[in-house]
Order: structure tokens, then sequence, then C-alpha cells
């Protein structure tokens, strides 16, 4: 799971927290300055030193901030973070190496970029030609064939039968553009593979509030509720924590709110799995990590997806023996590590309390 350490009613993005304000006014204007502790900060078109370098800033230099997005975790002289500022130009700087005084304000959430290059799929199916299917497995109709080296059209991907390929073993499937399928275990993308887009997914979301957060996830932590026991509670302080409000790239782009990782697979309600940057904790020491997290169609399928996972997981079977009591509940899952945060059941109740999520649960 994603690890939320920082706060109740914010982003914790790689560790940087975005926050609604609480008040229109404030003291002073805050100031972002550049912090690298003597050398220069590196401006990029991208968040990720993947993207080109197209400038440098030195120390101390003043910013125009408009905008973050969640990018490559790096460590810098003021934290460690995947949170990037996009400048008033349109280009990136790792907010590692960022200060803010007085205090750091709220900095809206922006739509990420476009990958750096475009990659380009081409068949690879060694000496043969390439079957192209009226759907995601050999069961399916063959309505053609492509020869070694053709270049592809992929509108899309979807998770289908398990391949043994001459670029890969997967179990995922490439819609072309003209409605057919092959499989990617023959599909060589160059310079690498993309994320490519999943097939029949709706597009990303944000909530504009935290209070129209909560009335997005009432009904479906009640559906939940009602199928799996789950209090509804729970599941709405889980979200708002997995997600930060809804604001992280995961939950944005693949609908998924609760963190939940694919552990090879995933499931029968996720539609695939994609590959994260994330931090995990071992004790009191936490480290950057990457992870394969599940996808899903929409929300609805992520939270009920939630609720699936914690009654077939032995592991959580505890704290289903206190369904009328929220607070147990989160103190059981947590205990059966659900996160590795160690200040996560408090956080769960806290939210709880704060937004008296406990009405949901009647």
């Amino acid at each position: 799971m994603f690890v939320k350490q920082l706060a109740l009613v914010g982003l914790v993005a790689g560790g940087a927290l975005l926050m609604w304000p609480a008040s229109a006014s404030a003291a002073a204007a805050p100031v972002a300055t550049v912090s690298t502790g003597g050398g220069d900060l590196n401006v990029r078109t991208g968040p990720s030193t993947s993207y080109s370098r197209v400038a440098t800033i030195r120390n101390g230099t003043a910013l125009a901030i408009t905008c973050q997005v969640t990018g490559m975790v790096i460590t810098g002289h003021v934290r460690q973070t995947g949170a990037w500022d996009r400048l008033s130009n349109g280009r990136y700087v790792s907010d590692a190496f960022v200060a803010w005084q007085p205090a750091r304000p709220a900095v809206p959430a922006c739509a990420a970029p476009k990958p750096p290059t475009t990659a380009t799929a081409t068949v690879n199916a060694g000496d043969t030609a390439l079957n192209v299917r009226e759907g995601p497995g050999t069961a399916y109709r063959i309505v053609g064939t492509l020869g070694n080296g053709t270049a592809v059209s992929v509108a899309c991907q979807v998770n289908g039968q398990y391949v043994v390929g001459t670029v890969a073993r997967t179990g995922y499937w490439d819609r072309l553009s003209n409605g057919r399928y092959v499989s990617d275990a023959y599909i060589a993308w160059r310079p690498a593979r993309p994320a490519v887009k999943w097939c029949d997914q709706q597009p990303p979301t944000l909530p504009p509030s935290q209070a129209d957060f909560i009335a997005r996830a009432v009904e479906p932590a009640r559906a939940s509720m009602r199928e799996f026991r789950v209090p509804a509670s729970v599941t709405i302080a889980q979200a708002i924590l997995e997600s930060g409000w809804g604001r992280s790239e995961l939950t944005r782009v693949d609908h998924n709110y609760f963190g939940i990782k694919c552990f090879g697979t995933p499931g029968p309600i996720a539609i695939g799995c994609r590959s994260y940057a994330t931090h995990e904790c071992d004790g009191d020491s936490c480290y950057p990590t990457t992870a394969t997290f599940r996808v899903y169609r929409n929300a609805a399928d992520s939270f009920r997806d939630h609720g699936r996972f914690l009654v077939v997981n032995e592991r959580y079977g505890p704290a289903f023996n206190y369904t009328h009591d929220p607070n147990r509940f989160a103190v059981e899952i947590h205990k059966a590590g659900y996160a590795t945060s160690p200040t996560y059941a408090r956080s769960l109740i806290d939210l709880m309390k704060q937004y008296d999520l406990y009405r949901y649960d009647r």
C-alpha cells in the first residue's frame, strides 16, 4: 500500500504534502526558492531525470510555481519526494530542492505531461507471422496475420490469456486501431514500452474539493459495506489516506483508491497492473521503491475490490469481529499489515472523527 504518514488533509506525493487552503487569508505570500546546498538545479521538460534538461537555476533563486505532478522520487537537499513543480514557463524542477518561506502553501495538482519519447511498436515473432485475433486469447478466431517487422498501431491494452512469446511472457494483449488483438508477447517497443492506455477505462478524474471527494465515495463505500461488511467510515478514510483525496497519480489515472498491489495478479475485478514509484517503511525507516498496483475501469470497481481484498485475505479475518466498531476495525487491519506506516490506524481514526465519517455506517 502507499505509505501516508504526513497529514490528514492532503496528498502525500512521495513525501510532499499538497493541501487545500483552510482560509483565503495569509499573513505573507510564501516564496519558493531553489535550495540545493550550493550547486545549480536542473530544469527539465518533465517530472523525471529521463526528460531532457533544458536549463539550470542557481541556488537561492526565487521560483514561479504553478502546480505539481507526481514523478520520479528524488532525494534532495530539502526532502525526499516524488513531487515535481511545474514552473510558469511549463518546465519542471524536483520539489526535493525547493524551500518555501515562511511556510508551504496550497499547491494545486496539474495534469502529467506526455512521455518524453514516442514509442514505436513492431511485430517480433521470429521466423513466423503473428496471428491477429478477434479477442485477447488463442481461443478467439484468427482474422489475419502480420509479418515480422511490421509496425502496428496500438490503441489500448487488455489483460487476457498469458502467452510466452519472443519478446516477453505476459497476459497483455494489444487492441489495434482496427479493433483486433495481438499478444504483446510478440510486440517490440522502441525505444521502450510506454504506459499503454487500458481499454474501456474511464478518463482520469480529479475531485474539486474534499467535500466532493467524500460525496463521491459514500455510495461505493456503502455498497462495499452491504456486500463485504467493511464499515463505510473505514473505507472512506482509507480512500482519503491512500489516494491523497483523489489526487495521487495512481488514483487519477488508474482509479486505484486504496493502493492495492497486484501480487502477481490483478484479480477478478481489476483490469490489469501498472508499476508506480512509492514508499515503504520498515520500522522507523522509510525508503523509495517501485511496486505494481492494480488498475481499474472506474472508482466503483476499486471500492468493490477493496472490500473483497479484505475478505479473501485471511490475515484480515480478526477485523470482521468488529464491523460495528470502525475504530477497532481500523486497528485490526493495520495490525494485519495493510500499510507499513506506524501511524496508519491513528490516521484513519483521526479522519473518521474529523469528518464524522461514522454517519455513513448508519
